[in-house]
C-alpha cells in the first residue's frame, strides 16, 4: 500500500490554508502517528526542564531541531499509548471486518493492560488474558519512558475504568489527551461517535470529566482534520460540539476545558501572520503547562494554529515547503516552555500530520526517529483494516 500523498485536486488554497494537494487517508494516519511520535520525541528531551534550563542548554531561540540532540531523543509513553489505541480500535475493526461484534472499549482496555505489563508492572490476575498481538513483539516499546502515574494506577486496578464508575475519579492529567489521535482516523464515523469512543477509552484511567472532555474534543479534532476541514476549522467545530450537546445527558461542559479551548483560540487570532507568537512565559501565564488535559490540548492547538503560514500556494513543490515549514514553527512553538513538552509536541504532531499527512514531516528529523517502522507499521495496518 502507497503511503505518499494523494493527487485528488483540492480546493483553491485561501491565505493561511495551504491544503493542495489534498492527502490520502493513508497518508493523514501516517503523517498522524508519524507526526506525533517526532513532536513527542522532541519534547521528550527537555519535558521536565523550565525554559530557563531549556534556553541555557540551547540558547535564546531553545530546542528546534533534532541536530540540537547530539545523542538524539527515544519518543515516549505518549507514543506508546497512542500505537497501543491504534492496536486496540485495529483489534475492534478486524472483529467488525469478520462480521462479529465486538465491545471496543474492552478491547482498548486490555490493549493498554498489554501495555502496562511492558512498564514493569504486573497485570492484574484478576484481568483478562488476552493472547498476545503484533504490537507486543516490539522490543522498542517495552523501554519504561516516563509514564503518567494514573494510566498505571488506573490499570492497576484490574477495574475496567467507566464514566459512571470512575477508577481514578480525580484524575484529569494530558494521558487521556495524548493518546487518543486514532479515535479520529477511523473514517465514515459521526462525530458523536467519535466523541463517545475517546470519552469512554479516556474514562479507563482517569475519571474527571475534564481528562475525557478533552480527549473527546482532541479526536474531533483529528477526525475533522481527516475529512478535509481546515485547521482552524476543525478546531472551532470540536469546541462547538463540546458546547452544543455532544456531552452525555447530564453532563455540562467542563468550563476549564471550554475556558482553555477559547483561550487558545483567541490568542492564535483569526487570521494567519497576524501578530506575533506568545512567548514561553506568556504561554504559560495564558493556558498553563500543559501538564493537566485541557492545558495539554490548548497549547498544542495554540502552537499549530498561531504558526499557521500567511500565504498560501497552488504549487506543490511550494505548498510541501510550506507544510514542513509549518510542522517545524508549531513544534517549536509547543516544545519550548515550562511544562509537559512532550505531550504538547505530540499533541500538535499528530494534529499537522491528520491535516498534511506525510509532506509536512521533515526528512532530516524522520532519519533521527526511533524505530519508525515500528510506528510506519502500525499506521500500515490501521489504514488497510480501514480501506485507506
Amino acid at each position: 500500500m502507497s503511503t505518499e500523498p494523494g493527487t485528488t485536486p483540492a480546493p483553491a488554497p485561501t491565505p493561511g490554508d495551504p491544503h493542495s494537494p489534498a492527502p490520502n487517508h493513508g497518508s493523514r494516519i501516517h503523517g498522524c502517528l508519524l507526526g506525533g511520535a517526532l513532536g513527542d520525541s522532541l519534547g521528550y528531551a527537555v519535558e521536565f526542564d523550565d525554559i530557563s534550563a531549556i534556553r541555557a542548554r540551547f540558547g535564546p531561540a531553545g530546542l528546534q531541531d533534532f541536530a540540537a540532540l547530539d545523542a538524539g531523543s527515544p519518543f515516549s509513553d505518549d507514543t506508546q499509548m497512542t500505537l497501543y489505541t491504534a492496536d486496540g480500535l485495529l483489534e475492534a475493526l478486524e472483529w467488525a471486518n469478520d462480521g462479529v461484534a465486538s465491545d471496543i472499549n474492552a478491547c482498548l482496555w486490555l490493549a493498554y493492560l498489554r501495555w502496562l505489563g511492558t512498564q514493569g508492572v504486573s497485570v492484574p490476575a484478576s484481568a483478562p488474558f488476552q493472547p498476545p498481538r503484533w504490537i507486543d513483539a516490539q522490543a522498542v516499546l517495552k523501554n519504561r519512558r516516563s509514564p503518567g502515574n494514573a494510566c498505571l494506577s488506573g490499570l492497576a486496578t484490574g477495574e475496567m475504568g467507566t464514566v459512571m464508575r470512575p477508577v481514578n475519579p480525580d484524575a484529569k492529567g494530558c494521558g487521556t489527551v495524548m493518546r487518543s489521535a486514532p479515535f479520529g482516523l477511523i473514517p465514515h464515523l459521526e462525530p458523536e461517535t467519535v466523541y463517545k469512543l475517546s470519552a469512554d477509552a479516556a474514562s479507563l484511567t482517569h475519571g474527571h470529566p475534564a481528562a475525557r472532555q478533552s480527549a473527546g474534543v482532541f479526536s474531533l479534532v483529528i477526525h475533522a482534520l481527516s475529512s478535509g476541514h481546515g485547521l482552524r476549522e476543525a478546531a472551532e467545530s470540536a469546541l462547538g460540539h463540546l458546547r452544543g450537546g455532544i456531552l452525555r445527558k447530564g453532563e455540562d461542559p467542563d468550563q476549564d476545558v471550554v475556558a482553555r479551548l477559547e483561550a487558545a483560540l483567541r490568542l492564535a487570532g483569526d487570521l494567519p501572520g497576524g501578530g506575533n507568537v506568545l512567548s514561553p512565559e506568556d504561554l504559560v501565564s495564558e493556558l498553563g503547562e500543559g501538564w493537566v488535559a485541557e492545558e495539554a490540548l490548548a497549547v498544542a492547538l495554540y502552537a499549530v494554529l498561531a504558526t499557521v503560514p500567511e500565504t498560501a500556494t497552488a504549487d506543490a513543490g511550494t505548498a510541501e515547503a510550506d507544510a514542513r515549514a509549518h510542522f517545524r514553527a508549531a513544534i517549536a512553538v509547543a516544545v519550548n516552555h515550562s511544562g509537559d513538552s512532550d505531550s504538547t509536541a505530540s499533541i500538535a504532531g499528530n494534529i499537522l500530520g491528520a491535516y498534511y499527512g506525510e509532506r509536512c514531516l521533515p526528512a532530516d528529523w524522520l532519519a533521527a526517529l526511533e524505530a519508525p517502522e515500528v510506528i510506519r507499521g502500525m499506521a500500515s495496518r490501521l489504514a488497510a483494516v480501514t480501506g485507506a
